[in-house]
């Protein structure tokens, strides 16, 4: 009788352990979707500039960030694009209105493009470098991941404050190990015929080279190629 009762005994257990390694394939399978769903999930671009982000003197549509939608939506990338810039913002002006753009939009990335404005007034550098710090952290804070994108300044305004204004996006940039854009206007800057009257805001032929340029810096962060 004992014999009989190890062997059911055996038996039982044998027939146990073949049910769990069935099951492993099918749990394994499962986490794996969750993942990659997890990967995959769409994500937030908040885009925080300028006129020279919101489309001024152009077809809406035009600009670069509209271009980037596009470009996402053809590669079949379902990152929601948040186009946050107003013309004549300053970086104390984006510094103001970021914490609730965080709040309503709970963006993966944030892009900051700003500073061009309070260069051309002349304002401070090291209030400039306080609201994009400021700007920065608080988003990194709320999980987002940072992109700057740099901006120089005219050589009427003078080399030195030029240099100094340009190296702040740098010197953030690399205190953050975050991607940076060197100069958004990198292949257009010299190209008078790309400018509109104003010699200050770029075309719509130019905004194709505008997104070239920010492009490599970003797509990566949001899962595009």
């Amino acid at each position: 009788m004992l014999i009989y009762l190890k062997k059911f005994r055996e038996q039982t257990m044998a027939a146990g352990r073949r049910r769990t390694l069935s099951l492993l394939p099918v749990a394994a399978l499962l986490m794996a979707a969750g993942m990659t769903n997890a990967y995959s999930a769409p994500k937030t671009l908040l885009v925080l500039g300028d006129s020279l982000s919101a489309e001024y003197g152009i077809a809406r549509g035009a600009g670069w960030v509209a271009l980037m939608e596009q470009r996402l939506q053809a590669q079949k990338n379902d990152t929601r694009i948040v186009n946050a810039s107003i013309s004549g913002e300053t970086t104390s002006g984006g510094r103001a209105r970021l914490p609730k753009l965080l709040e309503k939009n709970k963006p993966d990335v944030v892009l900051i493009e700003l500073g061009a404005n309070d260069g051309l007034r002349g304002l401070p550098v090291a209030a400039a470098e306080a609201n994009l710090r400021a700007m920065g952290e608080a988003a990194r804070q709320s999980g987002a991941k940072v992109v700057l994108v740099g901006m120089r300044m005219p050589p009427n305004y003078g080399r030195d404050y030029a240099e100094k204004f340009y190296g702040v996006y740098g010197k953030l940039a690399k205190e953050w190990k975050a991607p940076l854009v060197p100069f958004m206007f990198e292949g257009i800057a010299d190209q008078p015929k790309l400018f509109q009257a104003d010699r200050l805001h770029p075309t719509a032929e130019a905004h194709p080279t505008i997104l070239k340029n920010i492009w490599p810096q970003v797509a990566p962060l949001l899962g595009a190629k």
